[in-house]
């Protein structure tokens, strides 16, 4: 379908790009190391029989063959078609899409960071070691824990971390055969249950009362003495305070149980309200959601936890510890009771350090200003949307949400057969990143906006005015959204094929194992 006559004007890079291996040609080369000095091949011979055999190649790796420009020209192209928070509105609701202050790269890049090795003597590297020891201290006073951990590398992988220091502490008290159950709610955040499964836990599902909370009655109907914990984040998905929760606390702690925090929705209470005085025992946080540092296409980001004194001894090696008497910073591999060793060396240093660097720049002042603007932003948006038509505020529309809000786009669909899918869709056109769709399950035709403290007002009213713009197009011609977008470099995939595991398509390698088998 062509692209229609009225509707936005912006549109996206569009490069008919070849693969990187399909570039180039035999033989061209961007660098060329220097050849190894003649003295040292007389002291030392041939570097390649300085190597264990099997670990010589017998013949060169099948790697692409260009100069630098043609390098620097795909991978520019191939950004052109991309979409980032630099180049626009990102409200990608549960993942906080925020921009990262350019400061913040510029503090991760310095020499010292960029070039220490995970590896060095621990004397050599004090001043890192120093700026993750007081990252540590700020978080958990930012949370109103005792201690944390900067060792994981991202959310799932903190909330797992997490589970295993529940599952680690009922072990120590000889509980864990029978407290095997974790208490989710259905409004949580879509890693809790299965980071919770991996952790050996059966998987309770509470459901939420009609305001979008927690239903008192029924998680005390689930809760007993196999009862592990509960995970619960707060503000939680829905965007909507749990204004109980000192009760769930407390229901929780009788029972024995532990309560674990998950960070997705920090950004809502930073400077404001802490997790710690809520009564939560574990408190997860994303860095690349809350501190100002990059996703990174999926990784490296970083998901440290913050405990309660009384599970500190559980949390994982190495730690990084100050010595009084002598003045220096090192790693403490002296834990007995920690879970695990659950990564290689320190956690993602230059994620930590951009993390370091947007808190100082900031101080506690500003990071409150954060979740004000934050809150501020999402509900001056929410107000917008609400009164248009085809949409509806699910559990208690009155009722201000913080730093996120979900819509349902059930009565757009009902009238005119338009989806939450296809206005998403249809906002590309705009310039906009799509919101997150379909989640929580909870809210039928779930459409989830989170504008962020970065967002202008101009680019809230953007937002508005486009999405008023393409339910009056669902209305008069659904067509038009039904095709949805027209101006992006790539229109639409087919999710079944790029996902199926016949045909996904992951690598160089693997493009040439299904062209032989197709052959």
């Amino acid at each position: 379908m062509s692209v229609p006559e009225r509707g936005p004007s912006w549109r996206q890079a569009r490069w008919d790009e070849p693969l990187i291996f399909e570039l180039g040609a035999p033989g061209r080369r961007g660098f060329l190391p220097p050849r190894p000095e003649p003295e040292v091949v007389e002291a030392v011979g041939p570097l390649e029989r300085l190597l264990p055999e099997e670990l010589v190649r017998k013949e060169p790796p099948k790697l692409p063959e260009l100069s630098e420009p043609e390098v620097v020209r795909h991978f520019t192209r191939l950004s052109q078609m991309n979409y980032c928070p630099d180049l626009g509105l990102y409200p990608l609701g549960s993942c906080t899409m925020k921009y990262n202050p350019k400061i913040c790269d510029q503090v991760a890049s310095l020499p010292q960071v960029q070039w220490a090795h995970p590896c060095q003597d621990e004397r050599t590297v004090q001043g890192l070691l120093a700026i993750l020891y007081e990252l540590q201290r700020w978080l958990a006073e930012i949370t109103g824990t005792h201690e944390v951990s900067l060792l994981p590398s991202a959310g799932a992988h903190g909330e797992f971390l997490g589970c295993l220091i529940i599952r680690a502490y009922h072990k120590r008290r000889g509980e864990l055969g029978e407290r095997r159950e974790m208490i989710v709610p259905d409004s949580a955040h879509g890693t809790n249950p299965a980071s919770a499964a991996m952790a050996g836990f059966r998987v309770i599902t509470v459901p939420s009362g009609p305001d979008g909370c927690v239903d008192i009655e029924a998680l005390k109907a689930v809760v007993s003495k196999r009862t592990a914990g509960l995970m619960l984040t707060n503000p939680n998905t829905l965007g909507i305070f749990e204004a109980k929760i000192r009760e769930i606390a407390e229901v929780i702690h009788d029972a024995g149980g532990l309560l674990y925090y998950d960070g997705a929705n920090l950004n809502a209470i930073l400077g404001v309200a802490r997790p710690g005085d809520m009564g939560f025992d574990i408190v997860h946080m994303n860095l690349h959601k809350t501190f100002g540092t990059p996703h990174g296409g999926g990784g490296p980001g970083s998901g440290p936890i913050g405990v309660v004194e009384e599970l500190e001894p559980f949390l994982p090696v190495p730690r990084i510890a100050y010595d009084e008497q002598e003045g220096r910073y090192y790693l403490d591999w002296d834990k007995p009771l920690a879970v695990a060793k659950i990564r290689a060396f320190l956690g993602n240093v230059a994620v930590l350090i951009r993390a370091y660097a947007y808190i100082l720049a900031l101080g506690p002042e500003g990071l409150r200003e954060v979740a004000e603007i934050s809150v501020l932003n999402s509900n001056y948006l929410l107000r917008r949307l609400a009164r248009l038509e085809g949409i509806e505020l699910p559990h208690d529309p009155e009722r201000p949400r913080k730093h996120e809000f979900v819509i349902s786009l059930k009565p757009l669909q009902r009238s005119t057969g338009v989806r939450a899918l296809n206005v998403a869709k249809r906002l590309l056109d705009h310039g906009l990143h799509a919101p997150t769709i379909y989640f929580p399950p909870i809210v039928e035709e779930a459409f989830m906006v989170e504008p962020t403290e970065a967002a202008t007002l101009e680019d809230l009213d953007h937002y508005a005015k486009a999405m008023e713009a393409i339910l009056a197009e669902a209305h008069e011609e659904p067509e038009v959204v039904l095709n949805a977008p027209y101006n992006t470099a790539v229109r639409r995939v087919d999710e079944v094929r790029a996902s199926h595991p016949r045909t996904m398509v992951l690598s160089w390698r693997m493009l040439k194992a299904r062209e032989a088998e197709a052959a």
